[in-house]
């Protein structure tokens, strides 16, 4: 009976002992989790007690893949135009594996030929840089994407794996608005007044989208592109595990567009007489800026301007784009994010 006893009181006391180390575990962590703390479980399964939400903050690197990439290839991008960014998000755990996201991202994207293209390179750097064509596009994204861990997490927020590998995927819209620093004057030598600065490309039409262009002309039937558009987001990543309820993620993905003109630049030159003004023309033909007098000129029908051949004249070859592939922009991102404690109202608890 007295061994018995002395077992009974160790028992006891070890019990005591664990639940007042439980009490100052919980109030260390936060005084929201003292139900976690209680909770010893339930039938298998990934119940709503084990559902949680997190929000996020995260800087972004963005970069840019399209006509005025160094090179035609498609993973082709200029590491010296990496522009910064910044996301906001908002995450719910759904199951072992499985999340949603929604998430708002702000950033800048931006291309030169002048900078960027290889003028000794002659199959294609030389063609680029007398193109002479620039851009920067600030983008507004909102996207949705399902993520999908690689260790799962059978148990609550606070035994979720010390760091994990994940891929995602979903759609995204966006907002965007290309534009180009105005030369000082126009083609003519006239001085501009929007000279040096910003200039949104779209109302413009530098492609000939509002010109009254005939069944003949390379660019016949083109239509304004519109400044929302889709993307499909997807990429790769980890996120690792701080402490009870911070979490720290790295991650690199994608945004394939449906549109060809993050950039301005899609289709062919245009009879520049057929645009609606000399900034227009300006910023549709910028090859003078780098050649001066063509060395081999085409009259571009604008009085007293010639231009390069096969530069800012309408004919089937002059390409300004390459309309078959459409733009695409990498983010590259650091997140934080916070575990909002989750809500057991309809949980069970011993």
């Amino acid at each position: 009976m007295r061994k018995l006893s002395f077992v009974l009181i160790c028992l006891l006391l070890l019990i005591g002992v664990k639940e007042s180390s439980a009490q100052f575990n919980r109030k260390g962590i936060k005084k929201s989790n003292k139900k976690m703390g209680n909770y010893r479980g339930g039938k298998s399964g990934f119940g709503r007690q084990k559902i949680y939400n997190s929000i996020g903050i995260s800087l972004n690197a963005m970069n840019y893949y399209g006509d005025l990439s160094p090179s035609p290839g498609k993973l082709s991008t200029d590491i010296s135009f990496t522009k910064p960014g910044i996301g906001l998000s908002f995450t719910r755990r759904m199951g072992p594996r499985f999340s949603l996201q929604g998430q708002f991202l702000f950033g800048t994207l931006k291309g030169s030929d002048a900078e960027s293209a290889k003028k000794t390179d002659a199959s294609n750097g030389v063609y680029r840089y007398e193109r002479n064509l620039s851009f920067r596009n600030q983008i507004k994204e909102l996207s949705v994407v399902a993520v999908i861990d690689l260790f799962e997490n059978q148990g609550t927020y606070m035994s979720r794996a010390k760091w994990t590998p994940y891929v995602y995927i979903g759609i995204a819209g966006f907002l965007h608005n290309p534009q180009a620093i105005a030369p000082a004057k126009d083609l003519q030598g006239n001085p501009l007044a929007e000279a040096g600065k910003w200039v949104d490309l779209q109302p413009l039409g530098t492609e000939g989208q509002y010109a009254k262009l005939s069944p003949t002309d390379a660019n016949y039937g083109i239509k304004p592109y519109s400044l929302a558009q889709v993307a499909i987001p997807f990429g790769l990543g980890a996120r690792f595990r701080i402490n009870e309820v911070w979490d720290l993620s790295a991650d690199i993905g994608f945004r394939y567009t449906f549109t060809d003109y993050l950039d301005d630049v899609s289709a062919n030159y245009v009879d520049l007489t057929k645009l609606s003004s000399p900034l227009a023309q300006a910023m549709s033909y910028r090859t003078n800026e780098i050649v001066g007098n063509p060395t081999n000129p085409t009259p571009s029908g604008i009085p007293g301007v010639n231009v390069q051949a096969g530069y800012g004249s309408e004919y089937v070859t002059n390409k300004r784009g390459g309309k078959n592939q459409n733009d695409i922009y990498m983010v590259t991102s650091i997140k934080l994010s916070y575990v909002i404690s989750p809500s057991y109202h309809r949980a069970k608890f011993r």
